[in-house]
């Protein structure tokens, strides 16, 4: 059996990753996502396990000394980590592995295992994401704010990937990255 490929997406909040993830995940059977564990509470109609590992602070603190994450930050004021035994069961088991982290994560991650793709989704501009944050109606104004500022010092990130996707067109950019994903 062949070893799986790990694919890393990143991109700041409201650029379309998880969409876009979300769409492949559904186009293509032979990836499976990795789960984040989180100390953010749930939005509306996550589910624990499906979305997100939702810990504690404390049960997080936890697993973070034990060594159990390949990687985790302190994102808009909650921890996210990848458990790094989820990861490689999963690549052992053949399949390409999708992980949808921040840049802080992703540059962890491939700095530990050296053959992951990282691919970078980014908005069309800045008015463009806070239009999207807006319509999504997720978050306070407050929050809005703080995500878009927090966008433009993580799109100066971009660079390090070996793939960036302007997210302008949906079809368009979703056609990219399966482009990526199913390249020998």
């Amino acid at each position: 059996m062949s070893h799986g490929r790990l694919f890393i997406v990143s991109g700041p909040s409201g650029a379309g990753k998880s969409s876009l993830c979300a769409a492949l995940l559904k186009d293509l059977p032979h990836v499976v996502l990795s789960i984040s564990s989180t100390t953010r509470a749930p939005r509306p109609g996550e589910m624990d396990g499906r979305e997100y590992h939702f810990l504690t602070p404390e049960a997080f603190a936890l697993a973070q000394r034990q060594g159990a994450f390949l990687e985790w930050a302190n994102v808009h004021g909650n921890a996210y980590g990848t458990r790094a035994a989820d990861i490689q069961s999963q690549l052992q088991a053949g399949h390409d592995v999708l992980l949808e982290i921040d840049w802080q994560g992703a540059d962890q991650v491939a700095s530990r295992m050296g053959d992951a793709v990282r691919i970078f989704i980014l908005p069309p501009s800045i008015e463009a994401l806070r239009e999207r944050l807006t319509k999504r109606g997720q978050d306070s104004d407050a929050v809005i704010m703080r995500r878009v500022e927090a966008a433009e010092q993580e799109m100066a990130h971009a660079h390090k990937a070996e793939y960036q996707i302007v997210n302008e067109d949906f079809a368009q950019s979703l056609a990219e990255l399966k482009a990526i994903f199913t390249q020998k």
